[in-house]
């Protein structure tokens, strides 16, 4: 089966993320990947969909306003939402420690907002999903040794589901892959509303 997708108009990735790259390859659709410049500056403030959505509209204009030909622009955020409040990537080790230790034992949101960003028509669209995680209780220990893999230090929450914090995790509900870094789901579904079909 060949590539899908719209031959008049690029499809970007505003990302430089390794996981998103590899969910949309398994969408089988050509794309190039141009990281957003737009820096993320909303840890531990409080939670509201308007602002991960803003900060993905953000990252999907950065790249969108830098290129001069036909494109969709697909920009993207994750966020890990306890207590209706957002963490971030952690700024250190005990910064990570703190957020493993607050997300122990219990059921948390990982939410992504989509941003699709059409420059040749000058129409953008937003969206997002929600899912939840639930830890089992972590010992310190077990939490230490976690840190010192150097996994967590660049990952929203101090965790990636996909790598070694699997063994943490009890249960999740609702989009695999939204935690994982962009629902494929939503965003194929907004591809097609924006004219292509995958």
């Amino acid at each position: 089966m060949g590539f899908l997708y719209m031959i008049n108009k690029k499809i970007i990735l505003a990302s430089a993320s390794p996981r998103r790259n590899q969910l949309l390859k398994s969408l089988n659709i050509e794309f190039e990947v141009i990281p957003s410049q737009v820096e993320e500056n909303i840890d531990e403030e409080d939670f509201s969909f308007k602002l991960i959505e803003k900060l993905a509209l953000e990252k999907a204009q950065d790249v969108a306003e830098k290129i001069n030909y036909p494109a969709i622009v697909i920009g993207a955020d994750t966020v890990v939402v306890i207590d209706n409040h957002i963490l971030g990537k952690p700024t250190d080790k005990e910064n990570a420690f703190q957020m493993l230790k607050l997300l122990s034992g219990r059921t948390h949101k990982v939410i992504s907002a989509i941003a699709l960003i059409d420059n040749s028509l000058n129409k953008s669209i937003t969206d997002h999903v929600v899912s939840e995680v639930t830890f089992r209780n972590l010992t310190d220990s077990e939490i230490r040794s976690y840190i010192e893999t150097g996994e967590p230090m660049d990952k929203a929450g101090a965790y990636a589901i996909q790598g070694l914090a699997s063994k943490f995790i009890s249960s999740i509900s609702g989009c695999y892959n939204n935690i994982v870094g962009i629902s494929t789901d939503k965003l194929t579904k907004m591809l097609k509303k924006s004219g292509i079909n995958i």
